[in-house]
């Protein structure tokens, strides 16, 4: 079957199934002002989780999985995130601080230092190292560079005995999270278990140790990643082994660990990161977390958000409309099932709050795009970078040493300042001639300059909004930019990915299992993933963030 025809025919099936399976849809707003909040409130990131893999593959799911939220719990059809650079660390600093990049400061994974041109890592702190484990340049140690707060800083402000865990495959989806006085945990490949760093305290408590001392990633060795239903069900998602998945191809099944290994090792304990045992190990360290923590057991409101992250190197690596991640989802599916059976049991079903979404969606590949004939490409950073320092020295004259423009940051353009000084060179102009440069190139669609995004100079412009929302005074380069639908920046790691302001990337998951305090149903109307925080907070009865501005999410007492 042709790759146009699979996608036209998911797309039907997604929004038949859409239609068909819903509950009864909400359409007005309750306040919620029970004064008893939950004992537990479990906040799950599918990472790289698009909407449409969700209703796509809607009759496919386990009875109480992501079913437990369509079926029973109160789900947004149409949430979206309003920043334009869609990827992990923004995604993860807006959901429970209500505040965008604009003002959380986290305007991407990794920026340059606006005076330096350094580069800087979203969650790195060299005052702070990793605990048992070896801590490297740019690793994720703390919540430093996060500008605002979180609703667990809020709720621990108002109730200090309550707890804020955090864990997760990748340290940003752990410690933006978990805030400024929270406690994040997140995945070792050196060892295949878990480790907070010295931020948080000085040695992990005793249940810490005595789940990494059983090397649970371990048993995962040498075992085969095997498709969880037979050939047919996956027609409606692309085969394996497509000739753009790269040189090191992807099938299933799929075994761990390579054949020559003799025990497990850093190599291995990357790449069960990379399959559904990753999200095994994590679900199983947050259980952990629940018994040796008593989360949600102590007569006070505590938080365990965990943060999935193997559906987003799937993607990365197959796209979101491959077997394997099809597969993979459906995989996860069935770990949730099983954990939310376990909070049932441990927590009892009427006293916790589950709510699943998603940091950011995912672009089709290229190659998938292309062949519904729509445009799309993969653009080379390193060469149009020295396409627009090409332009700049042109209009502006070659410089004795270094460039106009320094690199990329986030996603925007970093110039030079030193050198404009030196030379005597307008930054405004710099500035304009680059936003110049920039949109003749075939895959871009809109610039904005830093003086633009300052005056709010353009705010009818395409995509300026969200793009305005995407960058940061204090951390962000001079000229903001976006690609064009179905354009991704060239990489020799990745055959998809995201950071867009189109729906691929925005739209993604908000599901909410909460019978005791919110009516179930389908919310169709548009909302505001950053009406997350004040919604969470008004249910756990705390002052909502500071930097939160969106109105809590269209919910009705049950």
């Amino acid at each position: 079957m042709k790759i146009v025809t699979l996608l036209r025919t998911c797309l039907v099936a997604s929004a038949t199934l859409l239609l068909a399976s819903c509950a009864t849809p909400i359409t007005s707003i309750t306040p919620i002002t029970s004064s008893a909040p939950p004992k537990l409130l479990v906040f799950m990131v599918v990472d790289g989780l698009p909407q449409r893999q969700i209703t796509g593959y809607r009759d496919q799911l386990a009875p109480d999985g992501f079913a437990r939220f369509l079926d029973r719990g109160t789900w947004f059809a149409n949430a979206n995130y309003a920043h334009a650079f869609t990827v992990t660390a923004a995604g993860h600093a807006v959901m429970l601080t209500g505040a965008y990049p604009d003002r959380t400061g986290i305007i991407g994974n990794e920026w340059r230092n606006p005076a330096t041109g350094a580069p800087v890592y979203n969650t790195e702190d060299t005052s702070a190292t990793y605990i048992g484990h070896k801590t490297s340049a740019f690793d994720g140690t703390s919540p430093k560079n996060l500008k605002v707060q979180t609703v667990g800083d809020m709720l621990r402000a108002a109730s200090p005995s309550s707890k804020v865990i955090a864990i997760s495959g990748k340290d940003r989806g752990a410690i933006l999270p978990a805030g400024k006085s929270g406690t994040a945990y997140m995945y070792m490949a050196e060892s295949g278990g878990f480790a907070s760093s010295t931020f948080y305290m000085a040695q992990h408590p005793a249940w810490v140790t005595a789940h990494n001392a059983a090397k649970p990633a371990d048993r995962y060795f040498k075992t085969e990643w095997t498709a969880l239903l037979p050939e047919a069900a996956y027609a409606r998602s692309l085969p394996d082994s497509q000739p753009w998945f790269g040189p090191r191809g992807g099938k299933l099944p799929m075994m761990m660990g390579v054949a020559a290994d003799d025990k497990p090792g850093p190599m291995f304990y990357n790449a069960v990161m990379r399959s559904p045992f990753g999200d095994a190990l994590t679900l199983d360290f947050a259980r952990a977390a629940i018994a040796g923590e008593q989360l949600g057991q102590r007569g006070t409101t505590d938080i365990l958000s965990v943060s999935l992250s193997s559906h987003d190197y799937i993607n990365h690596l197959y796209s979101a409309e491959s077997r394997l991640s099809h597969d993979h989802l459906l995989q996860l599916d069935r770990q949730l099932e099983r954990f939310f059976a376990d909070l049932d049991k441990t927590i009892g079903k009427d006293n916790y709050v589950a709510m699943l979404t998603a940091d950011h969606g995912f672009m089709p590949a290229p190659e998938v795009s292309a062949a519904q004939g729509l445009p799309s490409g993969r653009l080379n950073a390193a060469q149009l970078l020295g396409r627009i320092n090409a332009g700049l020295e042109k209009r502006f004259g070659a410089l004795d040493s270094g460039k106009w423009a320094m690199g990329f940051s986030g996603s925007s353009l970093l110039l030079d300042k030193k050198q404009m000084a030196l030379n005597k060179a307008d930054p405004a102009a710099v500035a304009q001639e680059a936003k110049s440069l920039l949109l003749a190139e075939p895959a871009m669609a809109a610039a904005y300059t830093r003086a633009e995004l300052l005056a709010v100079a353009a705010p009818g412009a395409p995509l300026f909004s969200a793009m305005r929302n995407a960058w940061h005074p204090d951390v962000s380069g001079d000229v903001q930019y976006a690609l064009k639908p179905n354009w991704m920046f060239a990489s020799t790691v990745t055959v998809a990915t995201h950071g867009s302001p189109y729906p691929y990337d925005t739209q993604v998951p908000l599901l909410v299992y909460a019978p005791s305090w919110y009516k179930p149903g389908r919310v169709d109307a548009p909302v505001d993933m950053a009406s997350i925080a004040p919604t969470l907070a008004q249910l756990l009865g705390v002052a909502k963030p500071p930097a939160a501005a969106a109105p809590v999410l269209p919910v009705q007492a049950p």
